[in-house]
């Protein structure tokens, strides 16, 4: 018996994920403060998602607030979701 059903249906991508998620823009907004400040943002985001310590992010360009406005775990899903599509 074969037919459609054994066919493997491979799912359309979904055009949002290109777009520009608030998630993406904050982390880029908070990047470029952090590395115009000499930090180091992955060291940095790294100590602000572990903690929840939003000192962990500098408040130059207004950065801290900018990474407040996105919960913790969004952030994670965003890195994530980014990683596994390399």
């Amino acid at each position: 018996m074969s037919g459609k059903w054994d066919e493997t249906v491979k799912y359309p991508a979904v055009e949002a994920e290109q777009e520009v998620t608030p998630v993406k823009k904050a982390l880029t907004e908070v990047t470029i403060a952090l590395e115009e400040k000499g930090y180091n943002p992955v060291n940095q985001l790294v100590g602000y998602l572990l903690s929840g310590d939003p000192t962990y992010i500098t408040s130059h360009r207004n950065a801290r607030n900018t990474i407040r406005k996105v919960e913790r775990d969004e952030i994670i899903e965003e890195l994530v979701r980014s990683y596994l599509r390399k």
